[in-house]
């Protein structure tokens, strides 16, 4: 047995592999180069929250001081992150799962009536792999939202199939993190495309503030510093502001709904507000601008 022939050969196999990965890629996504904003705009900002609450861990059978957590950010930390935007007047969008309308309608509620963009996020954090149940789920959860606000969601952070989510009346998903810009995700033959606005776990409280998250061993996961983590979060927009793009805040009303964060956020949020150019905008109101300028090809 020949072992170098054999290396080389599964090499040229991964190489192939590689190749053929890499062109699926290119025909799946339409990638915008430079978004052209509108007139002013320098830098599209959507601050997004994660309404989870107690779901997500619930899903893992955790023990009730974790699912407290949770409790924790629809009892209190979504009121405070409300009272926070409302204050620098900066509509954001909530993620919701459509059982959270049902647990917590106040908070969902009072969020539609300031004007922020309250979007799917599942039924109850998860999607059934079985076809039938996953539209179940998400009609469910489309229909538990529009009940209580009164509109329609028109975006979804989520894994449901890109094809039923056209199906259902979407036009964005807010969950890839293949690009820093807004961009397509289509069939491999370029059909039914759908835009995507993503985010990054670098800008998503939950890795830097939530402790044994999911039941992590990793321990470099630690709780840190406020001050530090503004620090990272504002070298993200400074890159994206000076090349005229786009960041997606990811948050978590149980992780960023902490006293000490929320300063944090109202920090970062005043240095943003000191240059000029800079767009507050919910997720829905970016997709709409992106559809119409640079729309899918």
């Amino acid at each position: 047995m020949d072992t170098s022939t054999d290396i080389a050969n599964a090499l040229d196999h991964d190489i192939a592999a590689l190749k053929a990965k890499a062109a699926d890629f290119d025909a799946r996504h339409q990638l915008i180069e430079k978004v052209t904003w509108p007139q002013g705009v320098r830098i599209a900002v959507n601050f997004t929250a994660d309404f989870d609450a107690m779901l997500l861990r619930r899903l893992f059978n955790e023990p009730p001081s974790q699912l407290a957590k949770g409790e924790f950010g629809g009892r209190v930390g979504i009121w405070r992150l409300i009272e926070l935007f409302d204050s620098h007047k900066i509509k954001a969008t909530i993620f919701t799962p459509g059982r959270i309308c049902e647990l917590y309608p106040r908070a969902v509620k009072a969020a539609s009536e300031s004007g922020h963009e309250i979007a799917d996020h599942m039924w109850e954090h998860q999607v059934p792999k079985d076809p039938e149940l996953e539209r179940d789920h998400l009609r469910k959860a489309k229909d538990a939202i529009e009940k209580l606000t009164g509109k329609r969601p028109m975006g979804t952070r989520s894994w449901h199939t890109r094809e039923l989510l056209l199906e259902e009346g979407f036009v964005y998903n807010s969950h890839d993190t293949l690009d820093a810009l807004p961009h397509y995700v289509s069939g491999p033959d370029g059909s039914k495309p759908l835009l995507n606005l993503p985010f990054h776990y670098a800008i998503d409280d939950a890795m830097f503030f939530s402790f044994a998250w999911l039941n992590t061993e990793n321990q470099a996961q630690r709780m840190m510093d406020p001050d530090h983590v503004e620090e990272i979060w504002w070298a993200a927009f400074l890159q994206q502001y000076q090349q005229g793009g786009y960041l997606n805040i990811c948050m978590h009303p149980f992780v960023s709904g902490r006293a000490l964060r929320i300063a944090m956020l109202d920090r970062l949020i005043n240095r943003m507000k000191e240059l000029p150019g800079v767009w507050f905008p919910t997720c829905e109101q970016v997709a709409r601008h992106v559809l119409a300028t640079h729309p899918a090809r």
